[in-house]
Order: C-alpha cells, then structure tokens, then sequence
C-alpha cells in the first residue's frame, strides 16, 4: 500500500459507502485477461477529509488499516484537505477531478445529485446505514426515498440547563420548567427561535411537517394552520409573553448563566465551552422536552442534520471506493474519530459505549439525535421558502402582531408563502 498526501487549502467532509452502490460506474472489476499475472489489483483512490482528520493521523491509519483487511487491492491513496463545508463547491468544479471518496455536510445532497456528483448507495451499504442508525440520522442523508451517503457525525442543538435552579425532572418538560419558582429577577426559559431553525422543534413536535412526511411531497404544502398548528401556536405566544421566559435578543444566556438567572435554554455543542465556563459543575444537558399545547404531550422535536461520507459517482476505482466509505463509517472507525476528535457517533452501538458516555457532549446529542429530533430537510424549496418567512412568524408573535385573534389569518398566510406553483 502506497500512501501519498496533498494538503489542499480547503477542508471536506467524509461520507461513508458500502458495497451496494449504484450509480457512477460498475461495482465489478472488469474480468482480467487469460494472460494477466495473478496478484493484487493496483488501485489509486483520491480521498478528500477535513483537517481535523488529518493533524492526529486518523485518516492515515484508517487507510492502512483497511489496505492490510483488503489484500487483493493494491492501493495508492492520495489524500486531499477538503472540509465538509467546502466539499459541494469544489466538486461541482470538476467531478471527473473530485475525490472517490469525501466528506460532507448533509445539506449538500440535492446539489450533488443533480450534477450527478455522488453515488447512490444501495445494497448492503444501504442495510448498514438502516440498520446501525436512528431513522431520524438516515434521513438526513437520503432524497426521494435513495440513499446517497453514510453518516459519520450529528449536527443538531439541546437543552442546556442550570442545575441549581432546575432539576434533571424539571427539564423534561416545559410546563415543569415554567412552573418553578426562581429567584426574582432570574427566567425560567429562554426562547431562541433562531431564525426558524429551532422555533421549527414544536410544529414537527406536535406532528406538523411541511411538503410532508418525506418532505418533498409539494402538492401537500405546510399544515401548520390546521387545528394543532393553532394551538401549538397561541401556545407560544402564551410562552414568548411569559415574564417568566426572556427572548434571545433582550439577554444573554451565557451572562444570565453566570449570574444563575437562566434556568433553561437551548443552543448547540459549539457553545458548550461558554456554558461551562459560566457554571462549571452546575451546568445540565437534557435533550429537547415535552410541551402541551391542547391536553397532550409533544416531544419537541430539533432540526437535525449530519456529517457523512460520499462515494464520487464518477469514480474510476468504484468497488475500493465504496468499500473504503463503508469502512470509514463503520462502528470501529466512528469510534477512533470520536477519539481522535471528539465527533459523537452516529451508529448507535458506537454511541453507547463508555468513552462516548462518559463524554457529556458527545452523549446528549447522540441521545437528541436519537430520541428528540427531525431530519432537517435540504430540498431547494423549502430552503427558499421557509427561511424567507420562518423567522418573521416567530418575529411577529413576539412584537405582537400575531396574537390570539388573528392566529388562524396570520398562519394561512404563511402557509401561503410556502406553497410550491
């Protein structure tokens, strides 16, 4: 095995394949002819990963660990810096050049099957990913019911709570968070819509989706005006005009936080660090709770997306390519990158081992991953039609000018926004 690495100015996200591709080239070896030596097939693979899989060497021994597991290839690999937010850009700049295999953000999908970029996995790499993932980690990287990668790491948001004001119970849900009783001046919650990002997790809570279950059905629309949307929605404007509850933009959470005024909050992973500065020992992490907007219990349920590992569907070297993405989204290797990087794990035995539980950050958001969230859907529709008018909705439920007499007016008209001509 030959290893060979480029260092490029960008970084990439890697997207996890097994035997069962379809789609850019054939999945068998052409037949060698009667005279061609016996040995191993000499196999070049470009392989595209971020940096932070490169700097402590775990892309170097994954590639020698899967070259000593598969002897009848003989592969030289080339290893390129390009990070997940970047991959979709520089592949579309010539997939014929692009990596055979890279990493990438889920968000990225629908582009790159539409420049016929990424290969569409089936077969045992499809039975891999379903069977070893939660549902809600398998949609993220699956468009019109076809899988096109393998998840490797999640990319969603939690509960953060302060343990001094509330309990590991409290936060289960929010009438138990907004029910206790905190010192004057403190706040029970914090609601942090996030543009629609976040303020998304009650509608889907309650079972509300737009362009239906799949997300692409366009003729069903957005629902979120029927009854239950009525209620989910006079429930927030009860919430967001609660004294007890603060809106992001009239505080700061981390310096509430620190002066144990917040008790509960929601934000991501990356934030972490501030939280627990703020509190040390006091600070919790819960997934999403409960809520109750019309006598039942709702999980909320978080915009949930994924980091994963693609197969070029132009690659030359299809067979090796496919079953090194597989081997770089196994059970094993997810466990050495969340040792070597502290990326949770997307496969559910690797999640729950102890190293990932004893790692409070890597734990929770498997656990939100699993339990309490939606794949965020990635389709150009509703990416230009609900983030143009998610974040006024929740907006205008703050300034008022969605209030309980005009609800129902307020929510047809976003729905209207929504449709799809």
């Amino acid at each position: 095995m030959k290893l060979r690495r480029i260092i490029a100015p960008v970084l990439v996200l890697c997207f996890v394949l097994i035997a069962g591709c379809t789609g850019g080239g054939s999945q068998t070896p052409a037949p060698a002819a009667n005279n061609a030596p016996s040995g191993p097939e000499a196999v070049a693979l470009k392989v595209w990963v971020p940096q932070n899989q490169v700097d402590p060497g775990t892309i170097e021994r994954m590639q020698q660990q899967f070259a000593a597991a598969n002897p009848q290839w003989d592969i030289t690999f080339t290893t390129n810096v390009i990070g997940e937010d970047n991959a979709k850009n520089e592949i579309l700049k010539d997939v014929t050049a692009a990596g055979d295999v890279f990493f990438f953000a889920n968000d990225q999908i629908e582009d790159l099957v539409s420049a016929g970029a990424i290969a569409q996995l089936g077969g045992s790499t499809e039975q891999m990913v379903k069977s070893t993932m939660p549902e809600a980690v398998v949609s993220t990287v699956t468009l019109d019911g076809k899988l096109y990668g393998i998840p490797f790491t999640h990319n969603t948001f939690f509960m953060f709570y302060d343990k001094t004001l509330l309990t590991e119970d409290d936060v289960k849900s929010l009438e138990k968070i907004m029910a206790k009783e905190l010192p004057p001046g403190s706040y029970n919650f914090q609601f942090d819509p996030a543009g629609g990002w976040k303020g998304a997790a009650f509608y889907y809570g309650a079972g509300l989706t737009i362009y239906g279950e799949d997300s692409v059905s366009y003729d069903l629309g957005c629902d979120w005006n029927s009854p239950k949307g009525v209620a989910v929605t006079n429930y927030l404007i009860d919430l967001i005009n609660n004294p007890k509850c603060v809106w992001v933009d009239d505080a700061s959470a981390s310096e509430l936080a620190a002066e144990h005024r917040l008790g509960a909050w929601w934000d991501g992973p990356w934030n972490y660090n501030v939280y627990k500065e703020a509190l040390g020992d006091n600070l919790g992490l819960a997934i999403l709770p409960t809520f109750n907007p019309d006598g039942n219990d709702y999980q909320c349920r978080g915009f949930y997306g994924s980091k994963a590992i693609g197969v070029n569907a132009l690659s030359k070297a299809m067979p090796a390519a496919v079953a090194f993405a597989a081997f770089l989204g196994s059970e094993e290797m997810q466990i050495m990158r969340f040792n070597d990087t502290n990326q949770a794990p997307t496969n559910l035995k690797a999640g729950e081992t102890a190293a990932v539980k004893a790692d409070e950050v890597a734990y929770i958001t498997s656990q939100e991953a699993a339990y309490a969230s939606v794949a965020q859907p990635t389709n150009a529709n509703f990416g230009s039609n609900y983030w143009a008018n998610a974040g006024g909705l929740f907006t205008e439920i703050k300034s008022g000018v969605i209030n309980k007499n005009n609800v129902q007016e307020k929510l047809n008209t976003f729905v209207e926004q929504l449709k799809v001509n």
